[in-house]
């Protein structure tokens, strides 16, 4: 008790520190500015112990919501010259210059727990609703566009798994012919062997630039983009999302805003078993240019628990996959299936664990009633940070570090888990 109450003490003063005002930076060194579902789940650590400031971390997050309801997967609130690719390089925002791409949009399915948890934040619940509801419909305008009930990025850091394997191939369409020469700054913090290669960085860049091209026109993009990939992680979380800002209409007495809501909960539900890939047996991820399933089994394929999905064959398929992972790993959950050639102890998304995709494994499955299944998931992440302390994501094998260490979103994973086992 006393490690984990000292561990506790570690995690608040983490989120302390990487408090900007307002707003959360995930890591000190390597990422200065507020990224999207970051913020979300970090709003859940803050509110082990201070509800005002879990609210303001979402108020913080949609005051650089664009009139159209998109909201960018980077805040630009302050400078920070040496980051790369920095707000000069992005040219876009409104009320502040932010990213011109977005990221999963779990923050509905936060500000669900926070009301859950503080029925009094009814007046914060409202004033959020119509903003969340705008972004939901930003999704459904730009993100599913052939109307399958799937999100299809553009841009692989909209997935937040940035470099998984599930891009390579969509990515090998990308011109990098015209991307000028820029330094990273992610390799001068951190191994190059544990970050995106320069080729991934390169294509990064290229989308990048042609966003800017179309001055951010998200039509466009959708068109003529040379990546547009339905990703499984996104779709599932969407999904979720969608339960939840249904669930927070009802509770607000938005009536038509839950039917509208509910519509779009209906096509997903009869539309995502698209992205089920018959031959890994698993949900995938699909190119939607060539309609190719990538066939890798990911962290991100066992959201479908968390999506609230109910199929007999296609859940025991996937318990399958999770009992095998698990005898060849230590802890779970990796995010490339060990058993795949290209898996990576240490590689950014092509093995370690990851604390926030763990959270929605965990909960999802003993939703589910795989109970087992969800607490070992559960049980392991607070393992690896009772190991290793609050970094970025975790060797699967053996608990190792790996990424940026003093991590505002492992710490809030590791606060909530406690705060739950209390």
């Amino acid at each position: 008790m006393e490690a984990t109450a000292q561990r506790d003490e570690e995690a608040r003063a983490i989120l302390r520190a990487n408090d900007r005002g307002g707003y959360s930076v995930p890591n000190r060194r390597v990422y200065p500015f507020q990224w999207n579902w970051d913020s979300a789940f970090v709003a859940l650590g803050f509110a082990t112990f201070d509800r005002d400031r879990a609210w303001r971390e979402i108020e913080t997050l949609f005051a650089a919501q664009w009139r159209d309801g998109f909201v960018p997967h980077i805040v630009f609130w302050q400078d920070d010259p040496g980051y790369f690719p920095g707000p000069d390089r992005w040219q876009a925002g409104e009320q502040v210059r932010t990213s011109g791409i977005t990221q999963p949009p779990v923050a509905a399915s936060i500000v669900r727990t926070l009301w859950n948890d503080d029925p009094s934040s009814r007046d914060r619940l409202a004033t959020l609703f119509p903003k969340l509801l705008a972004w939901h419909r930003w999704f459904w305008r730009h993100r599913d566009f052939e109307d399958r009930g799937v999100v299809v990025t553009m841009h692989p850091w909209e997935t937040g798994r940035d470099n998984s394997p599930e891009w390579d191939v969509p990515g090998a369409a990308i011109d990098t012919a015209g991307v000028e020469p820029y330094v990273r700054r992610d390799t001068s913090h951190l191994d190059a062997a544990m970050r995106p290669t320069q080729l991934e960085y390169d294509r990064y860049v290229a989308l990048v630039d042609f966003g800017r091209s179309t001055g951010w026109d998200h039509a466009r993009i959708a068109a003529h983009s040379p990546f547009r990939v339905a990703d499984i992680g996104m779709s599932m979380i969407f999904l979720r999302a969608n339960r939840d800002l249904l669930a927070l209409a009802e509770a607000l007495g938005e009536s038509a805003a839950a039917a509208e809501i509910a519509g779009h909960v209906a096509r997903a539900e009869r539309g995502i078993g698209w992205l089920w890939d018959d031959d890994a047996q698993s949900w995938c991820s699909r190119d939607t240019i060539t309609g190719r399933p990538s066939g890798f089994v990911t962290s991100a394929s066992f959201l479908s628990f968390w999506a609230g999905l109910v199929d007999p064959a296609r859940d025991a398929a996937m318990l399958a996959h999770f009992e095998r992972i698990g005898t060849r790993v230590r802890y779970l959950m990796p995010s490339l299936d060990p058993d795949d050639p290209g898996f990576q102890m240490l590689r950014y998304w092509r093995g370690p664990v990851w604390a926030v995709v763990n959270y929605m494994i965990g909960h999802g499955l003993s939703e589910a009633g795989h109970v087992e299944a969800g607490a070992r998931v559960l049980a392991d992440t607070t393992a690896l940070i009772a190991r290793s302390g609050f970094y970025e994501a975790f060797d699967p094998t053996d608990g190792a570090p790996t990424g940026g260490d003093t991590f505002s979103w492992t710490a809030a994973i590791w606060l909530v888990r406690t705060e739950q086992q209390r």
